[in-house]
């Protein structure tokens, strides 16, 4: 989902879906978090492999020298790499809160209620001379549920419009298609995006007659309002001389060799990520490793490095990625309440290991094939 859409798009979309889903499972709420966490880790993780999944990892595409497909083919394998074992670890480390048996779905997806005249096996509490009039079966006079049965409720299933649904995702695909595409012919990315974009809302108008002023209402503006006031803080940062601060200190142990450049510039990001947010970070980070004068293939591996700590290291904080504290938006507004604390007891085990799979990877993967 993330490769498709990206990271935030991601959250936006599968954060409610999982919510539903334990809903409907009548998970408890220990037994929540896994799935929950899970998925909003791996969902901002997985904007790691494709250039276009995440704005962080744009900011000095241009620079560095890099287009989209050399990203893709140097990124793409040790970022999955790191993913997967991220998966592992979730797993492992969830595996005592995680069901072993859970209620089992109907296949139509919808709940039926419980019929007892299907069932003619006697209760074992019922007593057949207590009542000498038979009375008629109401819901006062139903046996226990069923154990399939998934909650008080009917559930009742939403109408969904397959027509628009697909020429919607057939005109994502495409503008997903033409960000790889356009940048062979020199046309900016932001350009493709916004043509994308005015695409579904014209559709959506034309098909439903439906404007933006939903798409303005429901939008989180405090979050963005947020992450741009960190961007702003940050970048005050770098005009008092942080990036001249960090290019001095470290110019020489990023120079020595190709690892100690993946691992320092991987590193530097995640701490600076997990402390502001990783977008100011990324730019920070731009402009010291171009401050350094590396030759190109330390520069570029530097940058990629750079690229995991943004987007891999900064999941250890909900306000490392504008994507967490969306999840965390969601959550609020759906009345699920999760704490850093609990979040942080299993972030700070997981993704610092991830991310040295990823950053080991990533080394050895270009070093074997592209310098």
């Amino acid at each position: 989902m993330t490769m498709f859409f990206n990271n935030d798009g991601s959250i936006l979309i599968t954060t409610p879906i999982i919510i539903q889903i334990v809903t409907i499972l009548k998970l408890k709420a220990n037994q929540q978090f896994p799935y929950l966490l899970s998925g909003a880790l791996i969902a901002t993780a997985a904007s790691a492999p494709i250039a276009v999944s995440n704005i962080a990892n744009l900011i000095a595409l241009k620079i560095i020298g890099l287009d989209l497909n050399s990203y893709v083919s140097m990124m793409f394998v040790p970022s999955l790499l790191g993913i997967t074992a991220i998966s592992l670890l979730l797993f492992y480390y969830f595996s005592k809160d995680i069901p072993k048996v859970i209620n089992v779905l109907p296949v139509s997806g919808i709940e039926k209620p419980y019929t007892p005249h299907l069932d003619h096996r006697p209760h074992p509490d019922h007593k057949p001379h207590q009542h000498p009039h038979p009375q008629p079966h109401s819901h006062s006079s139903l046996h226990h549920p069923s154990p399939h049965l998934l909650t008080d409720h009917a559930i009742s299933p939403s109408v969904t419009d397959m027509s628009m649904f697909r020429v919607c995702i057939a005109i994502v695909a495409l503008t997903r298609a033409g960000l790889f595409v356009g940048t062979g012919f020199g046309i900016p990315m932001e350009w493709i995006g916004i043509f994308g974009a005015l695409l579904l809302i014209m559709y959506r108008w034309n098909r439903r007659g439906v404007g933006v002023n939903d798409i303005i209402k429901k939008t989180p503006w405090h979050i963005i309002l947020f992450a741009f006031s960190i961007y702003v803080v940050v970048y005050s940062l770098h005009n008092i001389g942080l990036t001249e601060l960090i290019v001095e200190r470290l110019r020489e142990p990023i120079s020595a060799n190709l690892l100690s450049a993946t691992l320092i510039s991987g590193g530097l990001l995640t701490v600076m990520s997990n402390l502001f947010n990783n977008l100011p970070s990324v730019m920070i980070g731009s402009l010291t490793l171009t401050g350094m004068q590396l030759d190109i293939p330390t520069l570029r591996i530097a940058y990629l490095a750079m690229i995991m700590g943004a987007d891999i290291g900064s999941l250890i904080t909900p306000m490392g990625t504008l994507a967490s504290l969306l999840w965390m938006f969601i959550l609020k507004k759906n009345g699920i309440r999760i704490n850093w604390t609990q979040s942080l007891k299993v972030t700070i085990i997981v993704i610092p290991i991830g991310l040295l799979i990823s950053l080991f990877s990533l080394y050895f993967w270009v070093d074997w094939l592209f310098f």
